[in-house]
């Protein structure tokens, strides 16, 4: 029971009914990366309102677009009209593996001077004047 409504209220978590129904009655399957996320194209040549075709994620749980692989996004964004399953797609040697966006936990980036960081503010150096009225 917990599954369908969550099936039907939440688009974050997978995939909505909704979006169930596009997927079947539209899509036609790609592929597949190695987080399970699921890659669709339109079954249509273009879409005319944008003048190419549409390709859609499906992800597999959370809904969170940074963890599409650097092949993949290729492919999503129209950059390269072949998919990674397709062709022999090797990662360059500075794309790094996926990392989940940690904004909000207490594992976020904290820049240095940052007071929820933990440590000390560096002191002022004496060049900044404030602003007062009138002058």
């Amino acid at each position: 029971m917990k599954t369908f409504f969550l099936k039907f209220f939440t688009w974050w978590n997978s995939q909505t009914f909704g979006t169930q129904y596009t997927v079947w009655r539209y899509g036609v399957f790609v592929g597949e990366d190695e987080a399970g996320n699921k890659y669709y194209r339109s079954r249509y040549a273009k879409d005319p309102a944008l003048g190419h075709e549409r390709r859609w994620v499906v992800y597999k749980g959370l809904a969170e677009a940074s963890a599409i692989p650097p092949g993949w996004w290729g492919w999503m964004h129209h950059k390269t009209e072949t998919p990674p399953t397709e062709e022999a797609y090797e990662p360059r040697p500075w794309q790094k593996p996926h990392l989940q966006n940690m904004t909000g936990t207490a594992h976020a980036y904290r820049p240095p001077g940052s007071t929820l960081a933990g440590g000390k503010r560096p002191h002022a150096t004496g060049d900044y004047e404030a602003w007062t009225p009138g002058r």
